[in-house]
C-alpha cells in the first residue's frame, strides 16, 4: 500500500499540550473508523506551526477525504517513493 507524507499548517502546533494532541488524535481516529477504503495513520510529527503526518492509504484521495471530513488542514500530500536510513548507506 502506498505511503504518504501530509503537511498541515496548524498555527502554534508546537505549543499544543497533551490534552489538545489527544483530542486531535481521537478526532482523526474517529474519522478514519467511519471511512470506507484502506487508510492507516502511522504517526505525526509536530513542529512549530506544522504537522507532518505519515499515512498508508490506497490513494491520495482518501487522505484528502480524511482531512475534509475531520476539518484538518491538508496543504500538501506527497507519495513516498523510497525510504532511506543509515543502514541504506552500509550497502
Amino acid at each position: 500500500m502506498p505511503k504518504y507524507v501530509i503537511e498541515r499548517t496548524v498555527p502554534s502546533a508546537g505549543d499544543l499540550g497533551p490534552e489538545d494532541l489527544q483530542k486531535l488524535s481521537a478526532q482523526s481516529n474517529a474519522v478514519r473508523q467511519g471511512m470506507t477504503g484502506d487508510i492507516q495513520w502511522v504517526q505525526s510529527y509536530v513542529a512549530e506551526d506544522r504537522l507532518f503526518c505519515v499515512y498508508n492509504a490506497e490513494n491520495a484521495d482518501l487522505i484528502r477525504e480524511h482531512a475534509t471530513r475531520g476539518g484538518f488542514p491538508c496543504d500538501n500530500v506527497r507519495q513516498v517513493s523510497a525510504i532511506i536510513d543509515p543502514v541504506t548507506g552500509e550497502g
